[in-house]
């Protein structure tokens, strides 16, 4: 059974219900009951009582609704007429949000989140998508307190086949082979070549290139989102059961699919959100590859982090390539200048070559 936190129960499955039960309790009080069907259990919920219990988008029968909510229940129903459950107790998986790409990626549950979010914005429409983010937010709970996570953040526009996209997918190999979990932000380019190292990490040199070259064949996801997705379900199809890793992505940026190669996707609609949880998660450090004017701000939010951090908060920061970091966007004199005397300074580096990133992180 979960593991309870203080007074709160978290129930996100009918066996753990019925194990639960089944172990003698009476009252569910402090019980959060999360997208659980429990329309067969009426005469068990009858005998059970429910003040102090939340239910969230439970499906229930008429009749054992009203008899929760008027024992002292609070009942927040299935929200109808949208494409994704508001209330979910788990992250996503490639596979379900690629779900319909046998006909086209229009037809997959990510498009058509994508599209409903797209339309003009209601009061409704905000509190589900706030709804749908806070059950993301639990969802990813369980996955950082369990797991070290070190970020590796990088530009979207690295094409597969460069020789960017093999660096990136190497170094989270090595990263993951020394038990971190790479985190990145869920897309396209150096994020997606993150995903698919650390997806591959244990597998030989050899597998790694045959899959790198399956995925060149497919450089970009423009102009087909459903060719590009194929080959990287084609690598997955492959090679099954691939080393974990997280992919943060947002519905903000829908425009860009989410990468497949991922074990566990918090995928949020609000971006400021999903920027702010993917630094928070990185409590192993974060890698900044070369990247534009999205990598530089990520750069800059972590760097304030670390900034006001105490000494027992400070994350270590890597940014890779030197005469991209100095002299193409010269971040680093300011990133340097900033760290000055504060207890930042010697947990920030600038590296030219990604074999250098590992020992950094793994020796702190």
């Amino acid at each position: 059974m979960k593991e309870e936190r203080g007074s709160t129960v978290e129930v996100e499955s009918l066996q753990e219900f019925d194990a639960r039960v089944a172990a003698g309790a009476t009252s569910l009080a402090g019980w959060h009951l999360q997208g659980v069907d429990m329309s067969a259990r009426g005469r068990v919920l009858r005998n059970l009582d429910p003040a102090g219990a939340l239910f969230l988008g439970c499906t229930l029968e008429p009749p054992d609704e009203q008899s929760l909510r008027a024992r002292g229940a609070l009942v927040f129903p299935v929200v109808p007429g949208i494409p994704f459950d508001a209330y979910r107790a788990s992250l996503y998986t490639a596979e379900e949000l690629y779900t319909g790409l046998d006909g086209s990626y229009e037809d997959t549950l990510d498009a058509r989140v994508y599209a409903w979010s797209r339309q003009e914005t209601t009061l409704d429409r905000s509190l589900t998508q706030a709804l749908h983010d806070h059950a993301i937010d639990d969802a990813l709970h369980e996955l950082v307190r369990e797991h070290r996570l070190v970020g590796v953040m990088g530009g979207h526009a690295v094409a597969r086949g460069s020789a960017a996209f093999a660096d990136a997918a190497r170094l989270a190999g090595e990263l993951t082979r020394s038990g971190l979990v790479v985190a990145t932000g869920g897309g396209p380019g150096a994020m997606e070549a993150a995903n698919l190292g650390a997806y591959l990490a244990h597998r030989s040199p050899a597998d790694l290139d045959e899959a790198l070259a399956t995925v060149a064949a497919v450089p970009s996801f423009v102009p087909s989102v459903e060719a590009w997705a194929r080959a990287a379900l084609d690598v997955r199809d492959r090679w099954p059961g691939g080393a974990r890793s997280l992919g943060i992505p947002t519905w903000h940026y829908g425009h860009e699919p989410p990468n497949a190669f991922p074990t566990a996707i918090a995928k949020y609609f609000r971006n400021a959100i999903r920027e702010a949880v993917l630094l928070r998660v990185a409590s192993a450090g974060i890698v900044f590859l070369p990247g534009a004017a999205g990598t530089v701000q990520e750069v800059f939010q972590d760097a304030c982090e670390n900034y006001y951090a105490d000494a027992s908060s400070v994350a270590p920061m890597v940014l890779v390539g030197r005469e991209h970091w100095t002299r193409t966007l010269p971040v680093w004199p300011l990133l340097e200048s900033l760290a000055g005397d504060r207890h930042m300074a010697r947990h920030v580096h600038l590296v030219d070559d990604v074999s250098e990133v590992a020992p950094l992180l793994t020796s702190t």
